[in-house]
């Protein structure tokens, strides 16, 4: 089970980024997001798009993410410019654990990087939150979104031109 910590979730400011966090995180194969700040919008947002495309990916509020991230039995992977190469680090991480995905909205706090098993980094240059977790959950489940068939009302037919969407709802 994958499950991906939005740390320093501000509402009014980062709405579209963090919802854009848990549509990726949910289409690249993780079960649910934790935000630290309560929004409720978010949650219903997320919960529709699970009714119209399938899937239970939960959204969940924790106030006290440094209890949240130590009393975690899993692995704790921290995605960071300044952390180690994926490359060089993909290798080393037990995917059969369970595994919690720390990522940032606002300046990581010094102590995420301690408290991490790994601190992970997509490439060492400024880049978005959302592109460093779809890179790094392809590569850590082999792709295996790919092969995901979501199961809601909703599905979207391929297509090299136009939009085509059946709903059975």
């Amino acid at each position: 089970m994958i499950t991906v910590l939005r740390l320093g979730h501000r509402p009014s400011r980062d709405k579209r980024v963090t919802t854009h966090v848990g549509l990726v995180a949910r289409t690249f194969g993780a079960s649910g997001m934790v935000i630290t700040t309560r929004d409720d919008e978010l949650a219903a947002r997320i919960a529709g798009v699970n009714g119209r495309f399938g899937g239970s990916f939960t959204v969940k509020y924790e106030r006290n993410w440094k209890k949240f991230i130590s009393s975690f039995e899993g692995i704790v992977v921290h995605l960071t410019m300044y952390g180690e190469r994926l490359p060089d680090v993909a290798g080393r991480i037990d995917r059969d654990r369970d595994m919690l995905i720390v990522v940032g909205a606002e300046k990581v706090p010094k102590e995420v990087y301690s408290m991490a098993h790994y601190n992970v980094s997509v490439g060492n240059q400024p880049h978005s939150e959302i592109a460093a977790l779809a890179i790094f959950l392809d590569r850590i489940t082999g792709a295996a979104w790919e092969r995901a068939e979501g199961g809601g009302r909703m599905k979207i037919i391929p297509s090299a031109r136009g939009k085509r969407v059946e709903d059975s709802g």
